[in-house]
């Protein structure tokens, strides 16, 4: 299998994004994906996350892209908000979610961020395991009463001062 490689994500990434998010949530049942009504900036995500003070990754293998992730300025001073990540289901349990989940760690820590934090939909239970061995903890939930009835588990990781 080829390696995995990992690259700032382009606006002209957005229908392979939309094709790999679409996956994802087509394995969940209730789960969907309404780009133009709930998730537009998945159309021009690099411009969208720079906009919003952050940055997006894209992970490819064999030119395919597998993976993303990427970060904007958390709701609370001080940190980032951790969004995106999703990893294709034939590339998973290889360690790429938590490879993803480091560039944004490493940004944060450069960024001189106090904390990252995340929302996750309460289906994803793969995801929350992951949060949860790289150190994040759960938190309160929340509604988002979109097309999919959308509950979200909140998570947080400090990080420790350098």
């Amino acid at each position: 299998m080829p390696p995995v490689q990992i690259r700032d994500g382009r606006d002209q990434d957005g229908p392979a994004l939309i094709a790999l998010i679409g996956a994802v949530f087509s394995e969940y049942p209730g789960c969907v994906l309404d780009v133009d009504g709930e998730v537009p900036e998945l159309r021009a995500i690099a411009t969208a996350f720079r906009r919003a003070g952050g940055w997006v990754w894209v992970a490819e293998q064999a030119g395919t892209i597998v993976g993303c992730v990427g970060f904007t300025q958390a709701a609370q001073p001080g940190g980032l908000e951790l969004r995106k990540l999703y990893v294709a289901r034939a590339a998973r349990r290889q360690g790429l979610g938590a490879r993803l989940c480091e560039l944004v760690e490493a940004a944060a820590r450069g960024r001189g961020a106090a904390f990252i934090d995340l929302w996750t939909d309460t289906r994803f239970a793969d995801a929350h395991r992951l949060y949860e061995r790289l150190g994040y903890r759960r938190g309160p939930t929340r509604e988002l009463h979109d097309l999919s009835a959308t509950i979200e588990y909140y998570y947080r990781k400090d990080l420790e001062p350098r």
